[in-house]
């Protein structure tokens, strides 16, 4: 009774020794999975940490940038000074126009002169000439001072960029207003000349 037979035997030692072997085939796929999700988490993390290094190393490069631009703009010139320059050609050419106080009184003081130094029994053209045509004359004279400088002061600052710090323009509203400058006391130095020699409004004729 308590004989087993060699057939049972040999079902019960391989129902064992498949039972073994499942279990090992089971240990090892999830001992596979653990080390592929160890491996994986371990890459992600890797790949985590160096692109996070790469953003860190950007970001640093950027401000190492940003700051070495603030560096060359505060070491390089503002541009004040020549913004100042234009608008002061503007202003020079517009009282070369439009006359200036100098000028009246200028032109005033040599009418005073004209009429001490002319007798009163001088003629009519010598009377003319020397209170009325002296006065207007030094009145285009010293218009057409007011713009040469108007003239010269707009030519530097349009040259101004030529000298200074290669790579940085100049602002176009300098160069607008600079230009305007020009403009205004080649029109004004004109005017000046074409009045003091007696082309434009000239002398009426008193035969």
């Amino acid at each position: 009774m308590g004989t087993k037979t060699a057939d049972e035997t040999g079902a019960e030692t391989g129902a064992e020794a498949t039972t073994d072997e499942e279990k090992v085939s089971v240990t090892k796929t999830a001992d596979d999975v653990a080390e592929s999700g160890t491996e994986a988490a371990g890459g992600t993390a890797a790949g985590l940490d160096a692109e996070g290094a790469g953003d860190v190393e950007d970001v640093e490069d950027t401000d190492a940038e940003d700051v070495v631009d603030d560096a060359d703009l505060a070491e390089g010139p503002s541009g004040v000074g020549q913004g100042a320059g234009a608008v002061v050609s503007v202003a020079l050419g517009l009282v070369s126009l439009t006359g200036g106080w100098i000028g009246t009184v200028a032109a005033a003081r040599e009418t005073l002169i004209g009429q001490l130094q002319t007798s009163s029994s001088a003629s009519v053209a010598k009377q003319v000439k020397e209170v009325y045509g002296d006065a207007w004359a030094t009145t285009a004279l010293w218009a057409g001072l007011f713009a040469l400088a108007a003239l010269l002061t707009g030519v530097v600052v349009l040259a101004r960029p030529a000298f200074g710090a290669p790579g940085r323009p100049q602002a176009p509203w300098i160069k607008s207003v600079a230009w305007a400058g020009v403009a205004l006391g080649v029109i004004g130095l004109l005017l000046a000349v074409l009045k003091y020699s007696d082309a434009l409004l000239g002398l009426p004729s008193t035969s």
